[in-house]
């Protein structure tokens, strides 16, 4: 049958073990990293978004344009786009994926 420890000498054991360390909290360090992963991650998402949705496409800057643009797109054959106003620039693009956020 394991012992129940009280908070405080299981808190005494932590602070022993990482005075053995040389007083380096090893959980601080190990979630300081993950943190600082998780941030980095969040970075690279965003900005594969940002080129996905903005900066390899062109920029219209109204929707006038926009409208203009799909038209002549038509009447060369393509079928399918869609204008939508981007997040990022608060300019207008076109688009093939039906489920963007269409005008």
């Amino acid at each position: 049958m394991a012992s129940k420890k009280n908070r405080s000498s299981w808190a005494k054991e932590k602070a022993q073990f990482n005075a053995q360390l040389g007083g380096f909290d090893v959980l601080d360090d190990v979630f300081a990293r993950e943190d600082s992963r998780h941030a980095r991650l969040a970075e690279e998402r965003d900005s594969a978004q940002r080129y996905k949705a903005c900066e390899s496409k062109n920029r219209y800057a109204t929707l006038a344009e926009a409208q203009e643009n799909l038209a002549w797109c038509q009447k060369q054959g393509k079928r399918g786009l869609q204008i939508y106003e981007c997040p990022y620039c608060g300019g207008w693009h076109l688009t093939s994926h039906p489920w963007e956020d269409a005008r």
